[in-house]
């Protein structure tokens, strides 16, 4: 949903004229005709809702700058543009002291109120970005970092926060992609073990006969390449917490001595000849469907009660969709900041039809189709031209792809391949008779200079060919030019296509 602004003025006039300029920017408003009713506002149940605050700052009783003072014990302060009249810019610039982060002057330009707000709003989507990053390396990242303001979204934060006032095991059950690893985190950061260790494991991803070794660690000279003494993962998480991703993965000889490590509090390191004890919170994450995977053997029924204490469902992206211009908004902030670039944002048609599609790959496909635009975009504002992979999926959009420039001077057409050995200046396009004896499309064989034109050249058209017949259907053209959609995707980037406006 479009963010919301809280315009909080006194002078009834003032207050709708601001209201609908900013609805017309595209935000959702909410009003205040006082300091008092804007407190109220950003103290409410749905104060979270409210992205920015535009504030006057001359107001009877509760005036701007004691909302400004009021706000700083305020859990949650969204970012506040004052309003000031000529006469007091010395005020506006106490209130940006205060912590506005900008000022404009009355009467504001539409103009200049938009660019304001869009200001605003990105920086504090960096903000908002960096603080995450701290509180993700420090392990005091909460649910209040994260962004999920859905109603699917709240039952899972609930949720998570009871989880978090125990040492009670958990399993975050949900698709790939969904942001399981953040719930585990968001858990350890609003419990008692915050700031210890968060030492994550991708089960999948260890070789098994490596498993024990980086689980419980080995004793110099165990097995063979064991050169030195190794602690284990166990070891590395001790008063903090443990994170399993992909806990349906690990091996059968290894879920043993996990249930062990469990029931005791201790483990046996390769090798060792005394069991360590350990001070763990356990936090295990699956993309599968473990009681299937107990039915059929592969995973042992006593572990997985041992594992299945306290379940979390995370539901994907599609049936959270209200999240996503949310998302939308910080990674298109987080990835412009890395990339050097200016993005004001993305467009309102962009947005809804993101927010049509079904995101099979969740919020990590969001956020790597998010930086696919704003590395390959030429304009501040991202549009439906820039997420042509999503557009060829979602009904009632297209992209639009600029035609492959035309040959400076064009030779004569002959029928058939340019065979080895033919005249260089005979022809510079094959052609390429159709079924029912039409012409059929083209791509030019030789250069301008009469000369052969290499294979990447020739390639490269083919590509543009197939993405404006097939209209920007990635799987449609991958499949016709007989290549896998990744192989297609690189070869786009290196060749620089990409949808452009007209």
């Amino acid at each position: 949903m479009p963010s919301c602004v809280l315009v909080v003025d006194d002078d009834p006039t003032q207050r709708r004229i601001l209201e609908e300029t900013t609805k017309r920017f595209g935000y959702t408003v909410q009003t205040a005709e006082g300091g008092e009713a804007a407190l109220a506002a950003l103290q409410a149940g749905n104060a979270g809702e409210i992205a920015l605050v535009l504030l006057d700052l001359v107001m009877p009783e509760t005036d701007g700058m004691s909302v400004l003072a009021a706000m700083r014990s305020l859990p949650r302060r969204p970012p506040v543009i004052v309003q000031t009249a000529n006469g007091s810019i010395d005020a506006a610039i106490g209130a940006m002291r205060a912590g506005a982060v900008d000022f404009v002057v009355k009467p504001v330009s539409p103009e200049r109120l938009e660019v304001s707000i869009k200001n605003a709003l990105k920086i504090e989507a960096l903000a908002g970005e960096i603080n995450r990053m701290k509180a993700t390396a420090t392990g005091e990242l909460d649910f209040d970092d994260l962004i999920a303001g859905s109603e699917t979204m709240a039952r899972v934060i609930e949720v998570g926060r009871r989880a978090a006032a125990s040492n009670i095991p958990v399993l975050i059950e949900g698709e790939s992609g969904v942001g399981k690893e953040l719930i585990a985190r968001a858990i350890q950061g609003e419990s008692a073990r915050k700031a210890k260790p968060f030492v994550t494991v991708n089960c999948g991803a260890i070789p098994e006969t490596l498993v024990e070794s980086i689980l419980f660690g080995h004793e110099k000279g165990a097995f063979t390449g064991a050169t030195e003494k190794r602690a284990g993962k166990f070891v590395e998480a001790d008063g903090g917490t443990l994170f399993l991703d992909e806990i349906g993965e690990l091996p059968l000889d290894a879920q043993v001595k996990l249930l062990r490590a469990l029931q005791e509090g201790e483990i046996d390191p390769v090798g060792g000849k005394q069991p360590v004890k350990v001070n763990i919170r356990l936090i295990s994450a699956t993309n599968q469907n473990l009681i299937k995977l107990v039915q059929e053997g592969r995973f042992r029924e006593d572990l997985y009660y041992r594992l299945n204490v306290f379940p979390i469902w995370v539901p994907p992206l599609r049936e959270r969709l209200d999240d996503v211009p949310e998302l939308i908004r910080h990674f298109t902030a987080r990835f412009a900041a890395e990339e050097g670039k200016r993005i004001d944002g993305v467009d309102a048609d962009a947005t809804a039809m993101l927010q049509r599609y079904s995101w099979p790959g969740n919020i990590r496909q969001l956020e790597n189709t998010v930086f696919r635009a704003v590395v390959l975009a030429d304009s501040p504002m991202l549009t439906v031209d820039e997420f042509p992979q999503i557009a060829a999926h979602v009904e009632g959009y297209a992209v639009t792809v600029p035609p492959a420039p035309a040959p400076k001077d064009p030779m004569p057409r002959i029928d058939g391949p340019v065979m080895l050995g033919q005249s260089a200046g005979a022809a510079e396009t094959v052609h390429i008779p159709s079924a029912n004896g039409k012409d059929a499309l083209g791509i030019p064989a030789l250069g301008a200079n009469g000369d052969i034109r290499s294979l990447e050249a020739v390639e490269a058209d083919m590509i543009r060919l197939a993405f404006g017949r097939y209209r920007g259907r990635m799987t449609e053209i991958a499949k016709r030019l007989g290549i896998g959609r990744s192989t297609l995707y690189r070869k786009m980037r290196e060749i620089g296509l990409e949808a452009r406006p007209n």
